[in-house]
């Protein structure tokens, strides 16, 4: 009798290689014959499961969105502030894992720019992320923990600029934001918008 083959569990295993390959050495350090050798296939045999480099980094790249939106998941069940500082938290890059989602998201950012697809579905994420941002900052705001006039569209495009560049500065300037740093600037964040 034939061998079953779970294709699901082989694509699902080139995508982590692939993940594993851009995490070391950037999305050049991926190539097809890279990834074929480091996943135990022939080169062309990637190609039943991902016909182009492409397709392969997109699926890559939800891997990487995937993990960002199940660390969200943290603030359901919360509400107002305590929702908002549990999201700001875990999306930070304050651990090996989320610096790695970084280093992989980093390389993504720059494919995206020439891959309107890959920038379209990162539009999507981002534009839900912005969503759930606001809809916690107007919670907090009504149940009075949110003090600032600052408007709450300036506070949610304060908050996406402070994770993006913690996320870029952790990989290329990682002394000038540390975790400590990085914690501090979200604190500084919540005090300034929760003070009369």
């Amino acid at each position: 009798m034939p061998k079953v083959i779970d294709h699901d569990e082989r694509r699902a295993h080139i995508v982590e290689v692939t993940w594993g390959l851009i995490m070391r050495g950037g999305l050049e350090a991926a190539t097809m014959r890279e990834i074929a050798e480091a996943a135990g296939f022939a080169n062309g045999a990637l190609k039943r499961y991902f016909p182009s480099k492409d397709v392969l980094v997109e699926a890559t790249f939800e891997r990487a969105l995937t993990m960002v939106d199940t660390q969200v998941d943290v603030s359901a069940g919360q509400s107002g502030l305590e929702a908002l500082r549990a999201l700001c938290s875990v999306t930070m890059p304050l651990d090996t894992k989320r610096v790695t989602a970084g280093r992989v998201l980093l390389a993504f950012w720059e494919m995206s720019l020439s891959n309107k697809r890959l920038h379209d579905r990162y539009l999507v994420h981002l534009k839900a992320w912005r969503g759930l941002l606001t809809d916690h900052i107007r919670r907090a705001r009504a149940e009075g923990d949110i003090r600032t006039p600052v408007p709450d569209a300036q506070l949610v495009d304060e908050l996406v600029l402070l994770h993006a560049g913690a996320n870029v500065m952790s990989l290329v300037g990682a002394r000038y934001s540390t975790r400590k740093l990085q914690k501090a600037h979200l604190e500084a964040f919540f005090d300034r918008i929760t003070s009369a």
